[in-house]
């Protein structure tokens, strides 16, 4: 299986080719360079694997949630390719994607069964949150995928410790980390996701069946606004 996965949808840029099981991969902070990043790298990792772009079987994107310029970019670009290429599309889960970065901070003797929470700034006081739980092939979601205030998010369950990663753990002074406290055994409030990340969740959800035809693929936004409005941003400013 070859797959050629994008992630553009936070302040990070990253592409990464997955051939059997090896995986090569570009990232950068790159704010507002995706679009002049993304293609590039797309023949740079595949050069560097010695493949063609015809040899690809699929094209992986993240969906989403994220910066909508960022998450729009990555499905115009993914669908572009794919269409061009007469290929398939796998959307996987940006906050999925992200909990893979929560087996790094996972104690070493626990390959799976680790309650993940990921999360990114959403701006607007707000955070994106999604908790899920590392699997030997991946993660699996522990219910839906949210945005809002740092003080909505919950964890399910009544006790255990987590594993947190991404950067709404560190949004507003570190809002939802400090809410959280001890049930967070260990925290990573720079976590960004990684197209490399991406490949490998995207490799399973073929297998299983998961890819669409790029036309189909829909961006997971959560919510419809893109910024406060002039009366918003004068009672936060007040706030302060």
């Amino acid at each position: 299986m070859i797959l050629l996965a994008l992630e553009t949808s936070t302040e990070a840029c990253s592409v990464a080719v997955l051939h059997g099981d090896r995986v090569l991969e570009r990232f950068a902070l790159a704010p507002r360079r995706h679009a002049e990043l993304v293609l590039p790298w797309c023949g740079e990792v595949l050069d560097e694997a010695g493949l063609a772009r015809g040899q690809i079987d699929a094209v992986a994107v993240s969906r989403g949630p994220g910066a909508f310029t960022g998450v729009r970019l990555g499905i115009a670009v993914a669908q572009g390719l794919a269409l061009a290429l007469e290929r398939p599309v796998v959307p996987v889960s940006t906050l999925a994607v992200l909990a893979m970065e929560a087996a790094a901070l996972a104690p070493e003797d626990a390959a799976s069964g680790v309650r993940v929470l990921a999360s990114l700034d959403a701006r607007m006081q707000e955070v994106y949150a999604g908790c899920f739980e590392l699997t030997a092939g991946g993660v699996a979601a522990i219910g839906p995928e949210t945005v809002g205030p740092p003080d909505a998010v919950e964890l399910p369950g009544n006790g255990g410790a987590w594993v947190g990663v991404g950067t709404g753990l560190g949004a507003l002074e570190g809002a939802l980390q400090s809410r959280l406290g001890d049930r967070l055994a260990a925290a990573d409030a720079t976590g960004l996701p990684r197209a490399g990340q991406l490949a490998r969740l995207a490799a399973g959800a073929w297998r299983r069946g998961e890819a669409v035809a790029p036309e189909q693929v829909e961006p997971a936004y959560l919510r419809n606004r893109v910024a406060l409005t002039l009366a918003e941003q004068k009672a936060l400013r007040e706030a302060r």
